[in-house]
Protein backbone atom coordinates (compact mmCIF):
# COMPACT_ATOMS: atom_id res chain seq x y z
CA UNK A 1 0.00 0.00 0.00
CA UNK A 2 1.14 3.36 -1.18
CA UNK A 3 2.14 6.30 1.76
CA UNK A 4 -0.03 8.40 -0.83
CA UNK A 5 -2.85 5.68 -0.26
CA UNK A 6 -2.45 5.55 3.69
CA UNK A 7 -2.62 9.26 4.09
CA UNK A 8 -5.48 9.46 2.13
CA UNK A 9 -7.33 6.75 4.19
CA UNK A 10 -5.85 8.88 7.10
CA UNK A 11 -6.86 11.61 6.35
CA UNK A 12 -10.38 10.34 5.92
CA UNK A 13 -10.82 8.53 9.36
CA UNK A 14 -10.33 12.26 10.50
CA UNK A 15 -13.00 13.67 8.93
CA UNK A 16 -15.23 10.62 9.18
CA UNK A 17 -16.95 9.91 13.19
CA UNK A 18 -14.61 7.12 13.55
CA UNK A 19 -13.97 3.42 12.23
CA UNK A 20 -17.64 2.24 12.21
CA UNK A 21 -18.30 4.94 9.59
CA UNK A 22 -15.03 4.29 7.45
CA UNK A 23 -16.02 0.50 7.55
CA UNK A 24 -19.99 0.91 7.20
CA UNK A 25 -19.33 2.87 4.36
CA UNK A 26 -16.44 0.22 2.47
CA UNK A 27 -19.32 -2.31 3.15
CA UNK A 28 -21.91 -0.01 1.48
CA UNK A 29 -19.51 0.20 -1.75
CA UNK A 30 -18.99 -3.21 -1.89
CA UNK A 31 -23.13 -3.63 -2.45
CA UNK A 32 -22.44 -1.39 -4.93
CA UNK A 33 -19.57 -2.22 -7.07
CA UNK A 34 -19.80 -6.12 -6.75
CA UNK A 35 -23.22 -6.95 -9.55
CA UNK A 36 -25.57 -9.55 -7.29
CA UNK A 37 -24.64 -8.81 -4.22
CA UNK A 38 -27.59 -7.34 -1.74
CA UNK A 39 -25.32 -6.87 1.20
CA UNK A 40 -21.83 -7.20 2.55
CA UNK A 41 -20.07 -7.60 5.55
CA UNK A 42 -16.46 -7.57 7.33
CA UNK A 43 -15.64 -10.54 9.51
CA UNK A 44 -12.12 -10.29 11.88
CA UNK A 45 -10.84 -12.74 14.19
CA UNK A 46 -9.60 -10.32 17.22
CA UNK A 47 -8.51 -11.70 20.10
CA UNK A 48 -9.53 -15.03 19.82
CA UNK A 49 -12.70 -14.84 18.57
CA UNK A 50 -14.61 -13.81 15.30
CA UNK A 51 -16.78 -11.05 14.82
CA UNK A 52 -18.43 -8.63 12.52
CA UNK A 53 -16.08 -4.96 11.97
CA UNK A 54 -18.91 -3.90 10.06
CA UNK A 55 -22.14 -4.30 8.45
CA UNK A 56 -23.83 -2.68 5.00
CA UNK A 57 -27.24 -1.78 4.92
CA UNK A 58 -29.78 -4.31 4.43
CA UNK A 59 -27.89 -7.10 5.86
CA UNK A 60 -29.99 -9.32 7.89
CA UNK A 61 -29.62 -9.44 11.58
CA UNK A 62 -27.91 -12.03 13.01
CA UNK A 63 -26.25 -13.76 9.95
CA UNK A 64 -22.82 -13.57 10.96
CA UNK A 65 -23.29 -13.79 14.33
CA UNK A 66 -25.45 -17.69 13.76
CA UNK A 67 -21.85 -18.72 11.78
CA UNK A 68 -19.76 -17.53 14.89
CA UNK A 69 -22.11 -19.04 17.63
CA UNK A 70 -22.18 -22.52 15.27
CA UNK A 71 -18.42 -22.12 14.71
CA UNK A 72 -19.47 -23.25 11.09
CA UNK A 73 -20.34 -21.17 7.83
CA UNK A 74 -18.85 -19.50 4.63
CA UNK A 75 -17.56 -16.55 6.56
CA UNK A 76 -15.81 -18.61 9.52
CA UNK A 77 -14.27 -20.89 6.81
CA UNK A 78 -13.13 -18.02 5.05
CA UNK A 79 -11.54 -16.30 7.64
CA UNK A 80 -9.72 -19.57 9.28
CA UNK A 81 -8.73 -21.29 6.32
CA UNK A 82 -7.93 -18.00 3.86
CA UNK A 83 -9.81 -20.58 1.33
CA UNK A 84 -12.71 -18.26 -0.67
CA UNK A 85 -15.78 -20.05 0.01
CA UNK A 86 -19.15 -19.74 -2.62
CA UNK A 87 -22.67 -21.54 -2.25
CA UNK A 88 -23.91 -20.51 -5.07
CA UNK A 89 -27.64 -21.95 -3.98
CA UNK A 90 -28.05 -22.56 -0.01
CA UNK A 91 -31.30 -24.29 -0.39
CA UNK A 92 -28.89 -27.02 -1.76
CA UNK A 93 -25.57 -26.96 0.11
CA UNK A 94 -24.70 -29.44 2.13
CA UNK A 95 -21.81 -28.23 4.13
CA UNK A 96 -23.53 -25.86 6.98
CA UNK A 97 -26.96 -27.11 7.82
CA UNK A 98 -27.64 -24.69 10.86
CA UNK A 99 -26.44 -21.78 9.36
CA UNK A 100 -27.92 -22.72 5.88
CA UNK A 101 -31.57 -23.19 7.31
CA UNK A 102 -30.99 -19.50 9.13
CA UNK A 103 -29.81 -18.10 5.96
CA UNK A 104 -32.85 -19.11 3.75
CA UNK A 105 -35.25 -18.26 6.64
CA UNK A 106 -33.67 -14.12 6.39
CA UNK A 107 -34.01 -14.22 2.38
CA UNK A 108 -30.87 -15.18 1.65
CA UNK A 109 -30.08 -17.53 -1.35
CA UNK A 110 -26.25 -17.27 -1.98
CA UNK A 111 -23.02 -16.63 -0.37
CA UNK A 112 -19.74 -15.57 -1.30
CA UNK A 113 -16.95 -15.28 1.48
CA UNK A 114 -13.37 -13.55 -0.30
CA UNK A 115 -10.57 -14.36 2.57
CA UNK A 116 -8.65 -10.88 2.75
CA UNK A 117 -5.05 -10.48 5.02
CA UNK A 118 -5.24 -7.90 7.73
CA UNK A 119 -2.33 -7.32 9.61
CA UNK A 120 -1.65 -7.80 13.33
CA UNK A 121 -4.70 -10.41 12.68
CA UNK A 122 -4.96 -13.67 12.52
CA UNK A 123 -8.41 -14.24 9.90
CA UNK A 124 -10.59 -11.73 8.17
CA UNK A 125 -13.08 -12.58 5.51
CA UNK A 126 -15.50 -10.02 3.28
CA UNK A 127 -19.04 -11.51 2.80
CA UNK A 128 -21.44 -11.06 0.00
CA UNK A 129 -24.95 -12.28 -0.13
CA UNK A 130 -27.57 -12.61 -2.92
CA UNK A 131 -31.34 -12.80 -2.77
CA UNK A 132 -30.77 -14.80 -5.78
CA UNK A 133 -29.31 -18.39 -6.10
CA UNK A 134 -26.47 -18.11 -8.35
CA UNK A 135 -26.71 -14.19 -7.79
CA UNK A 136 -23.28 -13.88 -7.41
CA UNK A 137 -21.28 -16.38 -9.90
CA UNK A 138 -20.65 -13.76 -12.39
CA UNK A 139 -18.81 -11.51 -9.88
CA UNK A 140 -16.46 -13.33 -7.81
CA UNK A 141 -13.76 -11.63 -9.48
CA UNK A 142 -15.43 -8.21 -8.83
CA UNK A 143 -15.94 -9.59 -5.42
CA UNK A 144 -11.84 -10.33 -5.23
CA UNK A 145 -10.82 -7.26 -6.16
CA UNK A 146 -12.63 -5.53 -4.04
CA UNK A 147 -11.67 -7.38 -1.00
CA UNK A 148 -7.90 -6.64 -1.99
CA UNK A 149 -8.77 -2.98 -2.00
CA UNK A 150 -10.79 -3.24 1.25
CA UNK A 151 -7.74 -5.09 3.16
CA UNK A 152 -5.87 -2.11 2.70
CA UNK A 153 -8.65 0.13 3.77
CA UNK A 154 -9.39 -2.08 6.81
CA UNK A 155 -5.68 -2.78 7.81
CA UNK A 156 -5.62 1.55 8.28
CA UNK A 157 -8.19 1.64 9.91
CA UNK A 158 -7.70 -1.23 12.58
CA UNK A 159 -3.94 0.86 13.26
CA UNK A 160 -5.52 4.10 14.00
CA UNK A 161 -7.52 2.69 16.11
CA UNK A 162 -4.92 0.33 17.84
CA UNK A 163 -3.06 4.02 17.42
CA UNK A 164 -5.67 5.50 19.40
CA UNK A 165 -6.03 2.90 22.01
CA UNK A 166 -2.94 3.08 22.68
CA UNK A 167 -2.75 6.35 23.59
CA UNK A 168 -5.71 6.30 25.65
CA UNK A 169 -3.84 3.43 27.44
CA UNK A 170 -0.77 5.65 28.22
CA UNK A 171 -3.26 8.82 29.20
CA UNK A 172 -5.17 6.37 31.59
CA UNK A 173 -1.88 4.96 33.18
CA UNK A 174 -0.59 8.17 33.63
CA UNK A 175 -3.69 9.97 35.79
CA UNK A 176 -3.61 6.31 37.57
CA UNK A 177 0.27 6.72 38.91
CA UNK A 178 -0.83 10.41 39.40
CA UNK A 179 -3.93 10.20 41.65
CA UNK A 180 -1.24 7.30 43.51
CA UNK A 181 1.48 9.29 43.84
CA UNK A 182 -1.25 12.00 45.52
CA UNK A 183 -2.45 9.21 47.53
CA UNK A 184 1.31 8.31 49.12
CA UNK A 185 1.67 11.92 49.80
CA UNK A 186 -1.11 12.47 51.98
CA UNK A 187 -0.03 8.78 53.93
CA UNK A 188 3.09 10.93 54.22
CA UNK A 189 2.42 13.56 55.59
CA UNK A 190 -0.52 12.30 57.31
CA UNK A 191 1.75 9.58 59.46
CA UNK A 192 5.15 10.91 59.00
CA UNK A 193 6.24 8.03 56.89
CA UNK A 194 8.31 7.31 53.94
CA UNK A 195 7.17 6.35 50.53
CA UNK A 196 7.79 2.67 50.10
CA UNK A 197 5.82 2.37 53.35
CA UNK A 198 3.20 3.97 52.62
CA UNK A 199 2.60 2.07 49.05
CA UNK A 200 2.52 -1.25 51.13
CA UNK A 201 -0.08 0.17 53.66
CA UNK A 202 -2.18 1.30 50.38
CA UNK A 203 -1.84 -1.72 48.69
CA UNK A 204 -2.44 -3.94 51.90
CA UNK A 205 -5.86 -1.99 51.78
CA UNK A 206 -6.65 -3.00 48.46
CA UNK A 207 -6.10 -6.42 49.16
CA UNK A 208 -8.01 -6.56 52.31
CA UNK A 209 -11.00 -4.56 51.25
CA UNK A 210 -10.61 -6.08 47.74
CA UNK A 211 -10.61 -2.71 46.31
CA UNK A 212 -8.27 -1.78 43.14
CA UNK A 213 -5.47 0.13 44.16
CA UNK A 214 -6.23 2.76 41.79
CA UNK A 215 -9.71 3.66 43.15
CA UNK A 216 -8.70 2.88 46.90
CA UNK A 217 -5.81 6.49 46.17
CA UNK A 218 -9.13 8.02 44.22
CA UNK A 219 -10.97 7.90 47.49
CA UNK A 220 -8.12 8.93 49.64
CA UNK A 221 -7.31 11.67 47.45
CA UNK A 222 -11.43 13.12 47.22
CA UNK A 223 -11.78 12.62 50.65
CA UNK A 224 -8.47 15.24 51.75
CA UNK A 225 -9.56 17.65 49.18
CA UNK A 226 -13.40 17.69 49.85
CA UNK A 227 -14.27 21.13 51.59
CA UNK A 228 -14.54 21.73 55.21
CA UNK A 229 -17.73 22.33 56.82
CA UNK A 230 -16.79 26.42 58.51
CA UNK A 231 -19.58 25.45 61.32
CA UNK A 232 -17.85 22.45 62.59
CA UNK A 233 -14.41 22.54 61.33
CA UNK A 234 -14.62 19.34 59.75
CA UNK A 235 -14.85 18.14 55.86
CA UNK A 236 -18.11 17.24 54.37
Amino acid sequence: MSSETSDTLDQAMVRSSGLDTLLHDLTDRAVQEVPGAAACSITVRRADRLLTLAGSDGLPSGLDLRQYENGSGPCVEAAETGAEQYAPDLSAESRWPSYTRYALSAGVRCVLAVPIDVEGETGAALNFYGEESGALGAAREAARTFAARAGDAIDVALRIERRRQSAADVRTALLSRSVIDQAIGILMARERIDARIALERLRRVSQDRNVKLRDLCDQLVARVSRPSDPASGRRK
